[in-house]
């Protein structure tokens, strides 16, 4: 039976251009050591290498079994939780994805997701990196979870291709600039309220190569409410969530039966 209490932590990481990727990661890793009576932990987009510093990409990307992977496997069997390490820029052979990476408490990966929707505003990802094709549904001990990145919530028809596949929650990892937060909120809300599925997104902080990040890391439940949020500085957002309300809200409001495209 799927776990239906869920601790969760959402960790708003800032993005600071002085530092390594190692230096980074190793500050971040450390945000995580009194996490482990969480379920489930999240982090944002690309954010080890820092998502904007586009010169970067090919020189610190990793294959799937690369060092970034295993560090992550060995954190989430250490806290014994749920790792979504975020994203990262992989390599396989010729091409470069911008790749999100799910753990079990045991270390095990459960599956990755290849952003689908790559950005093209102000943005070189487009150029540089390789979609992704297909909608990611992983199952874990909470159910079924579906995968995104960031420009993915633009995009209604990935969530919904996501929860006929059974998805009852949304990860989503971001560096979502502060210039479009009221997308951002609107998204993270709409998602949620029009699939009723609760939705977790993890965003960064912080200004890098001249772009003011959005923070506003959150969980929204079925019903659109953001029932835990941060602000604009580095931070942890924590609740817990009653998957049990899913069903229950389905029910009551059987809007997802009435589709009739």
């Amino acid at each position: 039976m799927a776990k239906k209490v869920v601790k969760i932590a959402s960790v708003q990481a800032e993005i600071k251009d002085e530092e390594t990727k190692e230096e980074r990661i190793e500050r971040v890793s450390r945000m995580l050591d009194g996490l482990g009576d969480y379920d489930l932990i999240l982090l944002p987009e690309i954010w080890a290498t820092g998502y904007f510093s586009f010169d970067h990409y090919k020189k610190e990307a990793e294959p799937l079994d690369g060092d970034f992977t295993r560090y992550f496997s060995e954190k989430a069997k250490k806290l014994g939780a749920y790792v979504h390490a975020g994203s990262f820029v992989e390599k396989e052979g010729d091409n470069y994805y911008n790749t999100s990476v799910l753990f079990d408490r045991k270390g095990e990966l459960v599956g990755t997701s290849r952003k689908i929707h790559l950005f093209r505003y102000g943005s070189a990802e487009g150029e540089l990196l390789t979609r992704g094709d297909e909608p990611t549904v992983l199952e874990t001990e909470f159910g079924k979870i579906g995968l995104s990145t960031c420009y993915d919530l633009r995009f209604p028809e990935l969530y919904r291709a996501q929860v006929d596949k059974g998805a009852k929650m949304f990860l989503v990892t971001s560096a979502w600039p502060h210039q479009r937060l009221a997308h951002w909120n609107l998204f993270n809300q709409a998602r949620a309220l029009e699939n009723q599925c609760f939705l977790v997104s993890s965003n960064c902080v912080g200004k890098t190569k001249n772009v003011l990040l959005g923070g506003h890391s959150q969980v929204v439940d079925p019903w659109g409410v953001a029932v835990a949020s941060a602000g604009e500085f580095e931070t942890i957002v924590k609740t817990e969530i009653d998957l049990g309300q899913i069903e229950s809200i389905r029910e009551e409001f059987p809007q997802l039966k009435h589709r009739v495209l």
